[in-house]
């Protein structure tokens, strides 16, 4: 099996994705098995001013500092499961140490194959707002929404300041449920759980719109890799081609 490596961004939204990959490969493996995992990362207090200025050569660097650590463990690849993390990790520099899966890319992909057509996309604000879906999603064809500027604010700061730090609020959940209800009004067929902490309070049954979570699909990439049933991905940073 090949061994996986995660570059820990976000601490919620990176032990989520650990845990899926275990109980993933157990589905597929039997009881008690699972690829070797090495994670590590950064704090993310430590980045949070230079998202707000943009800095993606400096935010860039500090990811790339983390998948040395992960090839120097042995990783053969690695994913992040941080979705803002890639406007930085998709934003051109030198090649990184290992090739990784694109989050963007996992969950385009699935929807994609689900038939999706109009997907609605609900993350940090600067995912929402940023190129990395908006590209994924139309190199298939497929349309997305976000919510409006004041709705977005607060489903940034609920990340921030709750789901981050393992805060779960019954009316954090309502406001994330009615932002699904506007974006099925406005015509979408789905909603993306591009922040890999919405996971822990949204999901299908608690949603209008069928849900692809970023975190889980991740996850379930990585073992398809590990175990062989998908080839190593190619993509060590930069803008994704084709």
């Amino acid at each position: 099996m090949r061994h996986i490596g995660i570059h820990q961004y976000s601490v919620e939204g990176a032990g989520l994705c650990w845990h899926e990959i275990m109980l993933e490969a157990q589905r597929r493996l039997g009881d008690h098995q699972h690829p070797v995992v090495t994670m590590t990362g950064l704090a993310m207090a430590d980045t949070v001013a230079e998202w707000d200025a943009q800095d993606y050569p400096a935010l860039r660097a500090r990811s790339a500092a983390v998948v040395e650590r992960l090839a120097a463990a042995g990783a053969d690849f690695f994913l992040c499961p941080d979705n803002t993390s890639h406007i930085a990790l998709e934003h051109p520099g030198p090649p990184l140490s290992l090739p990784g899966l694109n989050i963007a890319e996992v969950v385009a992909g699935e929807a994609e194959r689900r038939g999706y057509r109009k997907v609605g996309v609900l993350g940090t604000d600067w995912t929402m707002q940023g190129p990395v879906y908006p590209r994924a999603l139309a190199a298939r064809g497929i349309g997305f929404a976000v919510p409006d500027a004041a709705t977005r604010q607060e489903l940034h700061r609920i990340i921030m300041d709750e789901l981050c730090l393992h805060q779960f609020k019954p009316g954090s959940v309502d406001f994330y449920r009615a932002a699904i209800d506007a974006l099925a009004a406005a015509g979408c067929d789905s909603v993306a759980l591009v922040c890999t902490e919405i996971p822990l309070i949204i999901g299908d049954h608690n949603s209008a719109l069928p849900t692809l979570d970023s975190t889980r699909l991740l996850a379930r990439a990585a073992v398809d890799v590990a175990l062989g049933d998908a080839p190593l991905p190619v993509w060590r940073g930069g803008p994704v081609q084709g």
